[in-house]
């Protein structure tokens, strides 16, 4: 059996790594074992509960104001005693957390083999997403086996230096998770989500990227309560983030306006439901932005990079950055052109097709040898590939 050590820390790597511990856990070649860091602590336990996740160990590393420095330390120092015990054949890490990178340092230490899910996401600027994108850089370099959701995703690993028979095109696992969330009759868990009137136009909002508190984040929130007074058919609804940084300013500059409407932090199914239902997406996170089009709803990025650029070029996503009046724009557009909007809702979502978890798997079984044949590639639409490639040759 191959000894498998899946360890993450946070909500929305628990929601990717979910359907990937089903499917090898369903396999007799595999022994899984789980490790949650709690990077974060009460968002990852509701994953893990709607789930059915039951983790082998929790370092419990979460506090109270806690630094990259201390978290870094704690998640080296901890997993170096699951290793201890455990000497696991590889370890599976997830895409772009300070969980990531230091439990990958930590197996590095250990001498044992790494993969890497959601691998070769790039921005190429160190500080846009901080600190995800050196995470997940310096992740690769210390990964055996890479799992690229997308061949832009290859690309850059190529670029880099990472040998291709040690990269797999898979798709993302968080449209596999879908297949487990959405359903047509949901009854949401938080209460006022099922008293929405769905017949309005919902928008979904999620701001919380740490690159964006200050001034970016208030622009954000001047942008929404616009739109908000200028179009009376629309709702927004926003699961607020619990950090102060977020918290404090969304109900300072939202809160009490008829047309928006602030939550706590709700499950992944809550979440995936509610888009389901949503006209369009606002964010500033990652996942959503593979999630949503799966869904048929169109995404407008609170960021100034993206580390998804597929979505951009298969016309599913739009990158609105951080100023107020770019933000109004693209969302105006979207809201009285329908043209333009069913150009987003329609495109084909170049992520993934619900099956990266099985592709995940067949890699591995290639890898340790259970498996003769090269497993295929996540190809995504013929269409869209032969326009990411024309792209980047003309760019090289």
């Amino acid at each position: 059996m191959i000894k498998t050590l899946i360890v993450f820390g946070t909500r929305p790597e628990a929601i990717k790594m979910a359907p990937l511990i089903k499917e090898l856990q369903s396999d007799s070649h595999f022994e899984v074992r789980i490790c949650v860091t709690a990077q974060h602590r009460q968002m990852l336990d509701q994953v893990l509960d709607i789930f059915k996740i039951n983790p082998d160990y929790d370092l419990n590393i979460m506090k109270q104001n806690q630094s990259l420095y201390s978290l870094t330390a704690d998640v080296i120092i901890k997993f170096e005693e699951v290793l201890k015990k455990e000497k696991p054949d590889i370890v599976l890490v997830h895409g772009d957390t300070t969980t990531t990178f230091a439990s990958a340092l930590s197996s590095f230490y250990f001498k044992t083999k790494v993969g890497h899910v959601e691998a070769g996401l790039r921005t190429y600027n160190k500080f846009s997403p901080f600190p995800e994108e050196m995470n997940r850089k310096l992740t690769a370099v210390l990964c055996d086996i890479h799992f690229a959701p997308t061949r832009r995703a290859k690309l850059n690993l190529l670029n880099e230096g990472v040998e291709e028979k040690d990269i797999f095109v898979t798709g993302n696992t968080v449209i596999d998770t879908l297949k487990y969330t959405v359903k047509q009759n949901y009854k949401f868990r938080e209460p006022i989500l099922n008293e929405i009137d769905y017949t309005k136009r919902i928008i979904t909002l999620t701001a919380h990227r740490r690159e964006n508190f200050g001034k970016p984040l208030e622009n954000i929130f001047e942008a929404v309560l616009c739109l908000a007074d200028s179009f009376d058919d629309i709702l927004f609804v926003y699961p607020v983030h619990l950090n102060p940084n977020v918290k404090d300013v969304a109900e300072r500059v939202l809160k009490g306006h008829p047309r928006i409407i602030l939550t706590g932090p709700i499950d992944v199914d809550d979440m995936h439901n509610l888009m389901a239902r949503s006209y369009l997406v606002l964010t500033d996170s990652g996942g959503l932005q593979e999630e949503a089009p799966s869904l048929g709803k169109p995404v407008v990025v609170l960021r100034d990079t993206t580390e998804r650029p597929e979505a951009v070029l298969a016309n599913t996503v739009k990158v609105a950055g951080t100023d107020k009046e770019r933000i109004i724009e693209i969302v105006e557009k979207l809201l009285t052109d329908k043209e333009e909007y069913s150009k987003m809702a329609h495109a084909v979502n170049p992520y993934g097709d619900g099956f990266a978890s099985r592709r995940i798997k067949d890699a591995l079984l290639y890898y340790f040898g259970y498996k003769k044949e090269t497993p295929e590639e996540f190809k995504g639409s013929d269409m869209y590939v032969q326009k990411l490639y024309r792209r980047v040759l003309k760019a090289d």
